[in-house]
Formats: C-alpha cells, sequence, structure tokens
C-alpha cells in the first residue's frame, strides 16, 4: 500500500482543511453549551493543561515563562475524567457561575500542522475565547495552543491540549467556561 506523504503537496493541504473543519464544529459544540458532544470528541486518555504564565526576565522567558504542568500549579492540568465532571456539573442547572448562562464564542485561528505522525497529528493554533453573562460582564481568553487529534474509525478526536494564556492575571470571576 503506498502511504501518503502527509509533509508536503495536496495531500498536507486536505488533512490540514479536514482537521480545520473538526476544530470549528469542535467550537460550535462548545459556544451551543452541547457538552455531552463535545465530550465524544474527547479521545479516552485525553490530557488537557493551561499553566500559568510568568512575568520573568528576557533571560528566563524559554525556560520560567510558564508553569510546569504535572509538577506545578495550573489553570488546568486534568485528564477526560476531571472535565466529564465539570461537564455533569454544568448539566445540573444549579452552577452559580453559569446562572444565567454566558454567552460564548470560541475563535480559532491560524492553524498550522507541525507534525504527522498518523493516525495523531500535532498543531498549533491561537484562540480567542470571548464570554459574556449577565449585563455587563464580559471576559477575552487569548492565546496560543497546541493540540494532538488522531483520525479513528468514528473520525478525530482529540487527545491533548496545551493553552498558553496570553494573561499573566486573569480579570474573570470564574472559569467556568471551556478554553
Amino acid at each position: 500500500m503506498n502511504e501518503r506523504d502527509y509533509t508536503k503537496g495536496p495531500d498536507r493541504w486536505f488533512l490540514l482543511q479536514e482537521i480545520s473543519d473538526f476544530l470549528f464544529h469542535e467550537a460550535n459544540l462548545l459556544d451551543e453549551r452541547r457538552y455531552e458532544e463535545w465530550l465524544d470528541l474527547l479521545a479516552d486518555d485525553y490530557h488537557y493543561s493551561v499553566p500559568l504564565r510568568m512575568n520573568v526576565e528576557f533571560a528566563d522567558a524559554d525556560t520560567r515563562g510558564e508553569t510546569k504542568v504535572g509538577s506545578e500549579v495550573c489553570w488546568f492540568d486534568e485528564p477526560k475524567s476531571t472535565v466529564e465532571l465539570r461537564v455533569l456539573q454544568l448539566a445540573t442547572g444549579v452552577h452559580w457561575a453559569e446562572e444565567p448562562v454566558s454567552r460564548v464564542s470560541h475563535l480559532v485561528t491560524n492553524l498550522r500542522i507541525e507534525e504527522v505522525t498518523m493516525p495523531e497529528v500535532k498543531l498549533s493554533s491561537r484562540f480567542l475565547v470571548y464570554r459574556n453573562r449577565v449585563a455587563d460582564e464580559t471576559d477575552f481568553y487569548v492565546g496560543r495552543r497546541t493540540d494532538v487529534v488522531r483520525r479513528t474509525d468514528d473520525g478525530w478526536q482529540i487527545v491533548k491540549r496545551h493553552l498558553l494564556l496570553d494573561q499573566t492575571v486573569l480579570l474573570s470571576k470564574n472559569l467556568s467556561v471551556f478554553l
């Protein structure tokens, strides 16, 4: 069997388009609060991490610009099981931070394929998540992220998501939205 070359040419472009469509669909599910369907897009071995950004001197920016996942405090550092618990909590309808519910828009842009080792693909992108709740609470979460997605018989699944927020201090009252 002739193995596809995803490193260049039309195969790489088609792969990028396919994965882009998948990530845009994921964003719509989150915006529409269709969390049960969204969970189906996460692999069983899914891991989600959002380290804290640090204000450091130039010489330390590459090594201490963020906390270390797995050994230091992070905004999030969790497996799929914890994400499922967060979804269950939101589904109760008695989540103080989401009553009334927020209006959320997820934007994903600058999507690039970093590495292809089929069935997995490592991606980099930029994101903006806008949230408005009640009359005057508005939050923006902006940054870059690295995703690893896996092609399965049922379609793509997200295996790993690592976000780097551009903020060192979050001004929102809570982190009840999925970034």
